[in-house]
């Protein structure tokens, strides 16, 4: 098998929602952490840099799954909206400790067609 990191830096608002639909779309678990960030242009107040909370939603999906669930969840939550979030998906070469997950990922393989 072959895994993909898919990241999303995604509006708070719109966490539960991203995490079920790649869900949904294939994926088997998730890690949500809180930051900031700044968009393509920096609030400022009283010359302090605003920054607006973002999360960085993480999955490592089977690679079948990466374009499904990007595609679903850009769709569903128009990610090309400003402020909404991106996804990017990267390679993974090696991964462990996914021995619970492998045997969903199997189930789910196993009863789609590719």
């Amino acid at each position: 098998m072959r895994f993909d990191l898919v990241i999303g830096f995604v509006n708070p608002k719109l966490t539960e929602k991203v995490v079920k639909i790649a869900k949904e779309a294939g994926a088997t678990g998730d890690v949500i952490i809180r930051g900031k960030g700044t968009g393509m242009e920096a609030s400022n107040f009283l010359g302090l840099s605003i920054q607006d909370r973002t999360d960085i939603v993480f999955f490592v999906v089977e690679e079948h799954h990466t374009k499904k669930i990007i595609k679903s969840v850009s769709e569903e939550l128009d990610l090309e909206k400003p402020g909404n979030g991106i996804l990017i998906s990267i390679k993974i070469d090696r991964v462990a400790g996914l021995s619970k997950q492998i045997k969903k990922i199997r189930e789910n393989l196993s009863s789609e067609q590719l």
